[in-house]
C-alpha cells in the first residue's frame, strides 16, 4: 500500500489573516512540502495541472524534476496529466526525460480537465474532452512502445515515422493511473488497458466512489487482466488533524468556510459526515481511512490533500508529521494485515521492469521447449 499527498496548487488567501500568498511563495511552499513528505516516510508527493489563475500547478514536469533532484526515495507523480489539452507527443518526451533523471521514481495520473475556458487555450474544445482522451491516450500508448509510429487520428497532424526521444527508461513506460471524480468514461479506459484508476472522491459521497469503482473493476476483469479484486485501485482523500479533535475543527472551520471549491455551500458538518473529508484527531482519520476499504475493497494507493484553501505552510508541515508519525505507520501495518495475497501491490518502475523480464523469460523457454 503506498500512502502520500497530492496538491492542486491552488493560491488562496488565508482567511484568518487575509494575507494572499505570492505565487513564488506558493510555488517553493510546494517544494517544501514533497520534500516534507519524503522526511516523513510517505511513499508518493503527486502535483495537479493548471493552467489558470489562482494556481501554480502549470509545467508538472518542471516541478518534479527540481523536486527529484532534492529528494531520493519518493514516488513522483501527477494529479492529474492533462491527456485532452496537452499534445500527446510532448507528454511522452517530457515523461520519460522525468523518468530517466528521477532513476524511475516516476508515474502520472492521466485526466481530461473540467475547465472549459482551457481548452480554447490550447486550441481544444472542452465538448470533445472524452474523444480527446481516448484518441491522445492511445497515440502515446503507442509513442511509449514502439521506436517508430506512423499515425493518423481526428484532433492533430498526422505523424510518420516518428520516434519519441528519449525512450523510456528501460525500455518501459511510466505506470498510468486514470484519475477522475465523475467520468464513467475514464474508468472504461483504464480497464480496457488494464491501467490504475484513481478516484478522487474528496468532494463526493461514499456510494458515488463506491459505484465508480466497482465498474472499472468489473470492466478491469472483463478484459482479461485478471479478477476484479485484482484491479489497481487509488483514491484520493483530505484531512486535517490536531490532537484534540475540537482544535482540531476549530482550527480548519474558516479555511473550510471559505475554500474556492466547497466553501460557501454545505456546513462543515454535513460535509464532513457525507464525504471523506476527516477533520479531527490523528485516530478519527485512521478509523475513517480505513473504513475506505469497506466500500472500495483491497487498493494500492491513499493520497490526502493537504495543502488546499490557504492553509499556510508551517501548519501543512505540522499536517504532514502527523500523517507521517502517527496515521500512516498504523495504516500501513493495518491495511497489509488485512490484504489478501493475491492482490497486487501497486507497480513501481522496478516492479514493471522485473514483470516485463519475467514475461521475456518465460516466452524464450517455451519458444525453446517448442523448437
Amino acid at each position: 500500500m503506498q500512502f502520500g499527498i497530492f496538491t492542486v496548487g491552488d493560491v488562496t488567501p488565508d482567511p484568518t489573516t487575509g494575507r494572499t500568498p505570492s505565487e513564488y511563495e506558493r510555488i517553493k511552499a510546494t517544494v517544501a512540502i514533497a520534500k516534507k513528505a519524503e522526511e516523513v516516510g510517505l511513499d508518493v508527493f503527486a502535483t495537479g495541472e493548471h493552467h489558470n489563475p489562482p494556481f501554480i500547478a502549470s509545467a508538472p514536469t518542471t516541478t518534479l524534476a527540481y523536486i527529484g533532484a532534492q529528494t531520493e526515495r519518493i514516488i513522483l507523480s501527477t494529479s492529474t496529466t492533462l491527456i485532452t489539452t496537452t499534445d500527446p507527443v510532448l507528454i511522452a518526451e517530457d515523461y520519460a526525460k522525468l523518468q530517466h533523471l528521477v532513476d524511475g521514481r516516476v508515474d502520472l495520473m492521466m485526466g481530461r480537465g473540467n475547465t472549459g475556458p482551457v481548452y480554447p487555450w490550447f486550441g481544444k474544445d472542452i465538448r470533445d474532452g472524452i474523444p480527446l482522451a481516448i484518441e491522445n491516450y492511445a497515440l502515446l500508448r503507442r509513442l511509449w512502445r514502439e521506436d517508430v509510429v506512423s499515425w493518423e487520428g481526428k484532433f492533430r497532424t498526422p505523424l510518420q515515422g516518428y520516434t519519441s526521444a528519449p525512450r523510456p527508461l528501460d525500455g518501459v513506460p511510466p505506470f498510468v493511473w486514470h484519475g477522475s471524480i465523475r467520468s464513467p468514461e475514464i474508468a472504461e479506459q483504464a480497464a480496457y488497458y488494464g491501467d490504475g484508476f484513481f478516484a478522487n472522491h474528496i468532494f463526493w459521497p461514499a456510494s458515488h466512489t463506491a459505484r465508480m469503482v466497482e465498474l472499472y473493476r468489473r470492466r478491469f476483469e472483463h478484459y482479461g487482466h485478471g479478477t476484479a479484486d485484482q484491479a489497481i485501485v487509488g483514491l484520493g482523500g483530505q484531512a486535517f488533524m490536531r490532537k484534540n479533535s475540537q482544535d482540531a475543527v476549530r482550527e480548519f472551520r474558516p479555511y473550510f468556510d471559505n475554500a474556492p471549491v466547497y466553501g460557501h455551500g454545505p456546513s462543515l458538518e454535513d460535509f464532513t459526515s457525507q464525504t471523506p473529508l476527516t477533520v479531527g484527531s490523528p485516530q478519527q482519520v485512521i478509523e475513517r481511512t480505513l473504513g475506505f476499504r469497506e466500500y472500495a475493497g483491497d487498493y494500492q494507493r491513499q493520497l490526502f490533500l493537504m495543502d488546499h484553501a490557504g492553509l499556510p505552510l508551517k501548519t501543512v508541515l505540522e499536517q504532514l508529521d502527523l500523517l507521517g508519525e502517527e496515521v500512516v505507520p498504523v495504516l500501513r501495518k493495518e491495511f497489509a494485515a488485512l490484504k489478501p495475497a493475491h492482490v497486487p501491490d501497486a507497480p513501481t518502475h522496478a516492479s514493471l521492469v522485473a514483470a516485463r523480464d519475467a514475461a521475456e523469460l518465460e516466452l524464450a523457454v517455451a519458444e525453446e521447449v517448442t523448437v
